[in-house]
């Protein structure tokens, strides 16, 4: 456990390094880079797109009959990249471009898709998330099912299946001003439910239940994420029966609490996020307040060559007061398929590592330590 501790303790620090001194990718680096997810994500060739500065510009010719939103969306989140427009040609620029072919220059009338294109769409129940999720966090909303082997008996059995069911819902985005600052406010909800693989019906051991309302905000590569939640945990009756007359002791658990984290997104898909939030109301009333959240991840810029996937790393670790703020470690690394979406969703294979307090609510008190598997849904 020292040296799983220890090793997880060194990948943050390396990464946390490279995002220090990363450089800002150059222009022809986004070119080559927009070229390829253009040609991979949504089969379209365009050698023409230049860019200069940070900012892709694309003909509006050469989209067809694409959505030019989601055009913007994927371009906007490669790394260094500040803007995105789709203009009329004009004539021949000296910049950056996908090929090595002389270009035509584009004019400065943008062509009908927002008026900062770089910018997530506006109004009542707006596509995209000003905050990314944070992939490694155990009770993030998301869509997820995962086989975890237990290496004590601290749980209810070794063999667990967990699922969840949730998602984060922007109610209503708009711009601060003419600056390219944007806010949301939105909806976030889950359910995490873990299963006794080795119990004669798969007994439900635990389901958490988390609902909030959110405030988020994105500016560039920076982005907060502030919510006020309500999270309750029941037992499973199958669980309940077998425990009977058992010394388990069942917890009422259930609270309300408000936090806040910040994120800031560094070249070559580097992130490092933080921050923390304390309770409200609790029950039991002896519960304490306050609680630390902060990570890293690493989204690679980079598909592997023989397959439309990227590799993905990510550590979350939380402290708590009610645990004398110990840490708990969540790890996950893995690969993302960029063609397999739903509802605009791409699917992770991920596997995990965990040791810490558990985060299945009726288990808080209890240490745990688990290594898994699972497949992700996350926009």
């Amino acid at each position: 456990m020292v040296y799983l501790r220890s090793a997880a303790a060194l990948a943050i620090m390396l990464l946390a390094a490279q995002a220090v001194h990363a450089a800002i990718p150059d222009d022809a680096y986004i070119a080559g880079y927009a070229a390829g997810v253009l040609k991979h994500t949504l089969m379209l060739d365009i050698p023409s797109l230049t860019v200069q500065d940070g900012t892709i510009t694309l003909p509006v010719d050469s989209l067809g009959n694409v959505d030019r939103a989601n055009v913007v969306r994927l371009l906007s989140e490669i790394p260094g990249v500040n803007a995105v427009r789709i203009a009329e040609v004009t004539h021949q620029p000296p910049i950056a471009n996908a090929s090595s072919q002389p270009v035509k220059q584009f004019s400065e009338k943008p062509v009908a898709v927002a008026a900062n294109p770089a910018l997530l769409p506006t109004g009542l129940l707006p596509a995209g998330h000003l905050f990314k999720p944070l992939l490694a966090d155990p009770r993030w909303a998301h869509f997820s099912a995962a086989y975890r082997n237990f290496q004590n008996d601290n749980f209810d059995g070794r063999n667990i299946a967990s699922v969840s069911f949730g998602e984060t819902i922007p109610i209503y985005r708009r711009n601060v001003g003419q600056s390219v600052a944007q806010w949301e406010v939105g909806l976030q909800g889950g359910v995490f439910s873990d299963f006794n693989l080795n119990a004669p019906s798969s007994d439900l051991v635990n389901s958490d239940f988390i609902a909030s309302v959110y405030s988020s905000i994105r500016a560039k590569q920076f982005s907060a994420f502030g919510r006020i939640y309500h999270q309750s945990s029941h037992l499973g009756d199958e669980f309940l029966l077998r425990k009977a007359g058992s010394a388990f002791e069942r917890v009422n658990l259930s609270y309300e609490g408000v936090d806040l984290r910040l994120s800031y997104e560094f070249p070559y898909g580097v992130r490092l996020y933080g921050g923390g939030g304390g309770l409200f109301h609790k029950e039991p009333a002896a519960l304490k307040v306050w609680m630390a959240q902060y990570g890293v991840e690493f989204r690679s810029p980079w598909r592997i060559a023989s397959a439309p996937v990227r590799p993905i790393l990510a550590a979350d670790f939380k402290n708590f007061q009610e645990n004398n703020w110990g840490t708990d470690i969540s790890a996950r690394a893995g690969v993302e398929f960029e063609n397999l979406q739903v509802l605009g969703r791409k699917l992770q294979l991920l596997v995990e590592y965990f040791d810490g307090h558990s985060s299945s609510g009726q288990f808080f008190k209890n240490k745990v330590e688990y290594i898994g598997v699972g497949a992700h849904y996350h926009f």
